[in-house]
């Protein structure tokens, strides 16, 4: 289709920009923004569709929220053109209504994500529990086409959009979001969170054992759409939660809900290409219809460590920000003292040159377990209120782009969040390459059986 007017500096504006700072307090109504049940669809849910239906409007996907999204999709473009948001004055708006030329003004960086859709994908997967694309990363990497994603947080979800053009749909507990999954894909992908089943053991069904929970949502997905395979991935205490009560019924529903699932395995991410001893469960299942055995299936072998903390550290110096205070390590020295003396391990830690990183983590001592010394930076005058004055021996914490390649992820991936979201999110992400090397043993087993493209 024609677009009958020139996009003038589109870099400069668009509607999703001029809301990320406060999206929980813009909304457009109209009949086009109202749910099943009459209510106003959230501003970020809107763009959820929208984006999930451009990224995927020209595949073979079919998408059950078309109408709803191109009515959306209308209703911003005409929002823009009646001037209620102020563009760029050498802005030209187009005379006709098509989806690109919409998408030209409402989304001008959509396409221009560094991590866009496969052209000739092999495979289709969703990404549930979708952080800021860990799964998706590894899953891309291998030629699979995400035809689908959900996270609750706003913050993760502004990060997912700049880096792979589409909004995550928002809570999977909610019917209205389950419905807007497309039939036929082939693998769900979860790190969902760990959770008790209060009924656990008490011989029910699946939805009577585990309702309530998150872990229920991706077993009702699983039921409901039956995809060929699953790739799950939970904190290493899973196993033990609750007396093993919790991971004996995950086993049990995933049988229930016609899933044959390999032994599963503790995957530890620093023999993959990251140093960072981050140890994971790993579960994944193929459906019992499809002929696969149990034991076609292997985890990646965990044997090297190619990777030490000086690899990944920031090749500059990095600003004075990251310097810890001389009062806050005094803090941290007695803390670890104190401890000391009752025999327990706990406070911070140091990372040589040469050594491995500790799992990093949301909360606690997430950032203080991981220390290093970096005398590089030179002018340590303080850019944020301090007590006391910057050490001058060189201890700070790891930035943001360094947490984010202990996870594997690349340069290019955008951090566009404030540094306390950007921790948030690397702390709570799977670590890619552990998650890419196993999710390829699980695609070797589907195509050996001709169920997905070589």
């Amino acid at each position: 289709m024609t677009i009958s007017a020139t996009i003038h500096k589109a870099k400069e504006f668009s509607l999703f920009d001029f809301c990320k700072k406060r999206a929980d307090k813009v909304q457009l109504f109209g009949k086009e923004s109202l749910d099943e049940e009459g209510n106003v669809i959230p501003f970020i849910d809107q763009a959820a569709l929208i984006t999930h239906y451009l990224q995927l409007r020209n595949t073979n996907v079919k998408l059950s929220y078309k109408e709803k999204a191109e009515g959306i999709l209308n209703l911003w473009y005409n929002f823009v053109r009646e001037k209620q948001v102020k563009p760029h004055n050498d802005y030209a708006f187009a005379e006709e209504s098509t989806p690109a030329a919409m998408q030209g003004y409402l989304f001008p960086d959509l396409f221009q994500a560094p991590f866009q859709h496969q052209q000739m994908p092999k495979f289709k997967f969703i990404d549930l529990f979708a952080g800021i694309g860990g799964f998706r990363m590894a899953m891309q990497n291998l030629g699979g086409e995400c035809v689908f994603s959900s996270e609750i947080d706003e913050q993760a979800r502004k990060t997912y959009y700049a880096n792979y053009g589409d909004v995550p749909f928002g809570d999977i507990t909610k019917e209205s979001t389950k419905n807007c999954i497309p039939e036929g894909f082939d693998v769900l992908c979860a790190g969902f969170p760990c959770q008790a089943f209060s009924l656990a053991g008490k011989r029910l069904g699946f939805a009577d054992e585990t309702r309530g929970t998150l872990f229920f949502d991706v077993a009702e997905i699983l039921r409901r759409y039956q995809p060929k395979a699953f790739f799950l991935e939970n904190v290493k205490g899973l196993v033990i939660h609750d007396k093993g009560r919790t991971f004996k019924t995950i086993l049990k529903t995933l049988d229930e809900v016609g899933y044959i699932v390999p032994d599963p395995e503790i995957v530890n991410a620093m023999f993959f290409g990251v140093p960072q001893h981050r140890e994971r469960i790993y579960i994944v299942g193929f459906r019992k219809d499809l002929g696969i055995n149990k034991d076609e299936f292997t985890y990646p072998e965990q044997k090297e460590v190619t990777k030490k903390w000086i690899d990944v550290r920031e090749e500059n110096p990095v600003p004075a920000k990251y310097y810890l205070s001389t009062t806050y390590i005094d803090t941290l020295k007695r803390h670890k003292a104190r401890h000391a003396a009752k025999g327990h391990g706990f406070g911070y830690d140091i990372i040589p040159d040469d050594g491995i990183a500790h799992a990093i983590v949301v909360g606690g001592m997430g950032r203080e377990s991981n220390l290093v010394i970096d005398d590089r930076q030179k002018d340590l005058t303080p850019t944020t209120r301090i007590k006391g004055e910057v050490n001058k021996q060189g201890w700070r914490k790891m930035t943001p782009r360094e947490w984010a390649r202990l996870q594997g992820y690349p340069d290019n991936f955008k951090i566009v969040v404030a540094d306390a979201s950007a921790y948030k999110q690397f702390g709570n992400s799977v670590a890619v390459p552990a998650i890419q090397a196993t999710a390829n043993n699980l695609l070797k087993v589907l195509k050996n059986h001709g169920y997905i493209g070589k």
